[in-house]
């Protein structure tokens, strides 16, 4: 068993007790961790979402549905990649669902294959998010260390102004610009401008 996919974990919602059954022995067997429940608001009271992983969700349950529990999840910030699995698909569920940023719907019975492979894409695409997002973070906190004037500077350089002209704008000399443009860099942690110009404009931009 792959330690990598064991780090992961799939979470499965269904009010049918047979399919969260089912579907957990199927994924535990591909090397996957999983926890199963019964319905939205037990998997709300228990979800960490500090691992990565994905969401196998059905449609339709009681009280709270599938298509509500996404809108919740939504409302809560909590980002997890969900694929959808109904035994009654209308296209307007289908269409809600995709909307709201799922990645997939699959009606039942639906081929285990295609569910195994939808896993892989969902926990590829949660690392890929996370890792964006700690990106993110990471220069949101090397900008909090900069000083007021160096944040203007750096808003110049972004704008591609040259130092003459950001000293103009700003109103000190041009060697000042250089100093802060240095400082700008170290702090950023970057030692070329294009590095700088590609991290604000993807990251931030």
């Amino acid at each position: 068993m792959s330690a990598a996919k064991t780090a992961h974990i799939v979470y499965v919602v269904d009010d049918d007790f047979a399919v969260c059954d089912s579907l957990s022995v199927l994924i535990q067997a591909s090397g996957y961790s999983v926890k199963s429940f019964l319905s939205a608001k037990e998997f709300l009271d228990n979800h960490n979402n500090m691992r990565p992983g994905c969401l196998i969700l059905d449609v339709r349950m009681q009280p709270m549905s599938g298509l509500e529990l996404q809108d919740n999840l939504l409302a809560r910030k909590i980002e997890i990649p969900i694929i959808f699995i109904s035994g009654h698909s209308r296209v307007l569920d289908s269409s809600k669902a995709f909307r709201s940023g799922a990645i997939e719907f699959l009606e039942k019975p639906f081929d285990n294959d295609i569910l195994l492979i939808r896993i892989e894409e969902a926990i590829k695409s949660d690392l890929e998010n996370r890792a964006k997002t700690s990106e993110y973070e990471l220069i949101k906190q090397r900008m909090a260390s900069l000083t007021l004037r160096e944040k203007d500077v750096l808003i110049c350089i972004v704008k591609g102004y040259s130092n003459k002209e950001t000293a103009t704008m700003l109103d000190i000399s041009c060697r000042t610009i250089e100093i802060h443009r240095s400082r700008v860099m170290k702090k950023m942690q970057v030692q070329h401008f294009s590095e700088l110009m590609i991290m604000l404009k993807e990251q931030l931009m």
